[in-house]
């Protein structure tokens, strides 16, 4: 549990560190087992990712309980459903990276390259919008999740998911750079 704990903690600061996140939003979590349970690490809600402590990881189950000290995210009936949507996804990485926020926002989309999944989808998948942290959003996001490693959540941010924590960071930060690459070729597309 530790070990988990300590890595929530590290792509926590990762995230912010690398700008995918900032002031009190986004959220991470992973998924372990514990004496032949399954537990949800999740970051606390209302705190940033930056220099988060070992105490602030929410322990939760499967169904939500929370089995530790602390509120969990607003969003843990999302990462809650994407876990029992996907058994294969152990990492959930939610951002709201400004380039992929800002597509997020407009009527364009983000390609989809090679690092994404299904290279012949071509562009990521996205989910229309739903109030954040509400079950509406967490059904929709658990469905839309099944066969993805990315999702685009319209006018709100990014979800990425992994085998570890290391992989979704990894994901996030890519879409971002993508994400970001796109908006120049569109702006220097623009000049004439």
């Amino acid at each position: 549990m530790q070990k988990e704990i300590n890595s929530i903690i590290n792509i926590s600061n990762k995230l912010f560190n690398r700008h995918l996140v900032t002031g009190k939003a986004g959220n991470v979590s992973v998924k372990f087992k514990n004496n032949g349970k399954i537990i949800i690490g999740i970051t606390p809600t209302l705190k940033s990712l930056n220099n988060l402590k070992f105490n602030d990881i929410v322990l939760v189950d499967l169904e939500g309980n929370i089995i530790s000290k602390g509120k969990p995210s607003s969003e843990v009936f999302m990462h809650l459903n994407i876990y029992k949507s996907n058994k294969n996804v152990n990492a959930i990485v939610h951002t709201h990276s400004p380039f992929a926020t800002g597509f997020s926002f407009s009527d364009k989309k983000i390609k989809r390259l090679e690092g994404f999944g299904k290279i012949e989808k071509p562009y990521l998948a996205e989910v229309n919008y739903e109030i954040p942290g509400t079950m509406d959003l967490a059904n929709k996001v658990g469905e839309a999740i099944k066969n993805e490693d990315v999702l685009i959540l319209k006018n709100h941010g990014v979800i990425s998911v992994g085998e570890n924590l290391e992989e979704a960071f990894s994901l996030a930060d890519f879409v971002e750079e993508i994400a970001k690459t796109q908006f120049i070729t569109h702006t220097l597309n623009l000049i004439k």
